[in-house]
């Protein structure tokens, strides 16, 4: 069989018309903004809303593009220290505290399994451009992304072998009247294989979700084909998402408790052992708890000692707080004010106030060997808050918050995407009808993944430490990053906006000396990365080192602008370097040149938009390619056997298909990746 990558102008050629096109999004159905009377088409609102009285924002058009700024708070009284000292020593024997050694995959990507064909592509042989050169951002940084391909939606998914019009997914239906009762959805196998060649070019790896609402008739068959089709790509199965609110919500008895939930997952374990067509059966990722029960009640019942032989990773999903009551009136939830909300969105407290609810379990986690994984996560629950989940705020409160994780022995966080009506994404696409003439538009806590991502690195020995710098004090937070031993590089946060300069503050960094017992170690210089934007408030204008990845509708996945990384002098005579971080902004600080090539690509590889014609454009990759690998259509699939690391039938990696392979060096151009596969 012979495989060759084509690219298309398939979004380009799409008619515009003016009727409305409907778009699945997580809470129910949403309607692209249709093209109007007038002639014109547009999601944005002509006109700016600043919020600043009281109440849930009134915003009638699709969130995700929301133009409501809600102003950022004052300074505190008294304005906390804008000059102070952080002293850290060299070595990492002499640094107590540390976390666990991360990995740079440790921020990942959640998507709910209903809007997969919005994200990443139509079928298995029509992949998003975009989509893969945002993710090779992250990749090229962290050596690999990890995503979740699941959520609510994949609770009461059915694998089928074809749909109507060759569709990848469908929706049977939808209730909208509570926010976990999710359509009935149906998929092919082609959503596997479109992950799979999505790893083929990309070095993304996968979690599925096994169906947890029949457990009497268990639907297997996701992770007999995961397993055939993703292969080593296979990070592993949640199976039972958020079990706690399966009460509450009406998918199970009221007193469904921690104990009928074991009962559950025996049933569901002697099930799965029982199927000989998954290989695999160590890779199930569970309690998934939301925090309606303490994770400690189900380690209580025996959970981990029970199915230990089962269980792959320890899991949990939190949300700091849910917008859950705008979308679903309920009167003993009343919607919260943004206004309130907004302040405790931009304090290092946020952060410390979820993960210190799982220190404990962290902790058991190590005793039992087991990684412990956020699953979900992202600013609130219910699609998030316009005006804080999709503006610098975010931004911000991402790394603080991602980096409080690793630092409370987390060993990975995954930040939820929803669909076009939910303003807290790393990024959406245009809506359909705007495809031909928008490009997609990048959300501020996708720089938070790049910040992260770089701060960790690739070595997968980094160590974090929250340094609690400037007398604790909530605006100005600072981590350590430890590599090999060594520091290798330190974050540092400001939260406060003030454009006069006068809350910029400088931290003056002490490395090494007497105190620790060791010699100085401040180097001749420091390299500097900026995460900047002119307001907390700012949705637009963000930048990582001078760079963007482009306002609302101009995404394509590729930087635009020259990177700035700035040296600054230190002074080894009094060993110290001295840091500004603008307000607000957060600086990721590189102690040695080769702590910063440790994660800077030697080479930007994209898949590049930037030819626009109506013709077609193709370029071919060497057959090889994908011609032997498991991302193929299903519509060619043949019947394959397990293929994941350890398996039966285990294969190696198709050589060539790594990112970085002389293939990826040909300039792809276009807005959809097709990757046909000719007999």
């Amino acid at each position: 069989m012979h495989a060759s990558l084509l690219i298309s102008l398939a979004c380009l050629l799409a008619p515009l018309v003016g009727a409305e096109v409907t778009i699945y999004g997580f809470f129910g159905q949403t309607t692209a903004d249709p093209a109007g009377q007038t002639g014109t088409t547009s999601a944005v609102a002509s006109t700016t809303s600043f919020v600043t009285t009281s109440g849930p924002p009134q915003y009638t058009e699709l969130a995700a593009y929301n133009n409501i700024y809600m102003l950022p708070p004052p300074i505190p009284s008294p304005a906390p220290p804008n000059q102070f000292a952080i002293g850290v020593p060299s070595s990492a024997q002499l640094m107590n505290g540390l976390s666990i050694p991360q990995a740079g995959t440790f921020f990942g990507f959640s998507i709910e399994m209903s809007v997969a064909n919005q994200l990443i592509g139509t079928n298995g042989t029509t992949l998003f451009v975009q989509f893969l050169n945002l993710m090779n951002i992250i990749a090229q940084r962290a050596g690999a992304v990890h995503i979740r391909v699941g959520g609510n939606t994949q609770e009461t998914a059915f694998l089928v072998d074809e749909l109507a019009d060759g569709k990848m997914m469908e929706k049977d239906k939808e209730d909208a009247s509570n926010p976990t009762s999710t359509p009935v959805l149906a998929f092919t196998p082609e959503l596997l294989y479109m992950m799979a060649n999505v790893s083929t070019l990309v070095n993304v790896k996968w979690y599925l979700g096994i169906p947890f609402n029949d457990t009497t008739n268990w639907r297997f068959q996701i992770a007999e084909q995961g397993e055939a089709i993703l292969g080593d790509n296979l990070l592993g199965f949640q199976a039972a998402n958020e079990p706690d609110l399966y009460g509450p919500h009406g998918h199970r008895p009221s007193t469904y408790s921690p104990f009928d939930f074991f009962g559950e997952y025996a049933l569901f374990t002697e099930a799965y052992q029982a199927d000989s067509q998954v290989p695999i059966k160590n890779n199930i990722i569970a309690p998934s708890v939301s925090g309606t029960w303490a994770p400690e009640l189900i380690w209580n019942t025996g959970f981990v000692e029970a199915y230990t032989s089962y269980l792959s990773h320890l899991a949990v999903e939190r949300y700091p707080t849910d917008n859950c009551a705008v979308i679903f009136p309920n009167p003993d939830n009343p919607p919260h004010d943004p206004l309130q909300e907004l302040p405790a969105y931009l304090s290092h407290q946020a952060g410390i106030s979820i993960t210190q609810q799982y220190i404990n379990s962290t902790m058991l986690a190590q005793t039992w060997g087991k990684p412990f994984l956020m699953f979900e996560t992202n600013t609130a629950s219910c699609g998030g808050f316009p005006g804080i989940s999709d503006t610098f705020t975010s931004a911000l409160w991402g790394v603080d918050y991602a980096l409080q994780m690793a630092n409370s022995n987390f060993t990975g966080a995954l930040f939820h995407f929803g669909g076009q009506n939910v303003s807290y994404n790393p990024f959406t696409a245009a809506p359909t009808n705007q495809s031909a003439f928008h490009q997609w538009t990048v959300g501020p806590i996708f720089y938070s993944g790049i910040f992260v991502a770089e701060a960790l690195g690739t070595s997968n020995t980094s160590q974090v430490k929250d340094l609690l710098p400037n007398n604790n004090n909530d605006q100005t937070p600072a981590y350590a990053i430890y590599e090999n031993g060594n520091l290798a590089r330190m974050a540092l946060i400001n939260y406060m906006t003030d454009p006069s300069g006068a809350n910029d503050y400088t931290a003056t960094i002490y490395v090494g000396g007497s105190g620790f017992n060791e010699p100085n170690g401040a180097p001749a210089s420091v390299k500097v990365k900026y995460l900047l934007a002119p307001s907390v408030s700012e949705k637009d204008n963000i930048t990582w080192a001078g760079q963007t990845l482009g306002g609302r509708f101009e995404a394509d996945g590729t930087w635009k602008g020259d990177e700035n990384v700035q040296a600054i002098q230190c002074d080894q005579g009094q060993n110290m370097c001295q840091v500004k971080v603008p307000a607000p902004g957060a600086a990721l600080v590189f102690f040695s040149d080769a702590a910063q090539q440790a994660i800077n690509p030697s080479s930007t590889e994209t898949f590049a938009t930037t030819i626009v014609t109506k013709t077609a454009n193709t370029v071919t990759i060497d057959p090889s390619v994908l011609a032997t690998s498991n991302g193929q259509s299903g519509k060619n699939r043949v019947s394959q056997g397990g293929t994941s690391q350890g398996g039966k039938n285990g294969a190696p990696r198709v050589a060539g298909v790594a990112p970085g392979a002389a293939a990826l060096a040909s300039v792809l151009v276009g807005a959809t990746a097709f990757l046909r596969l000719l007999r």
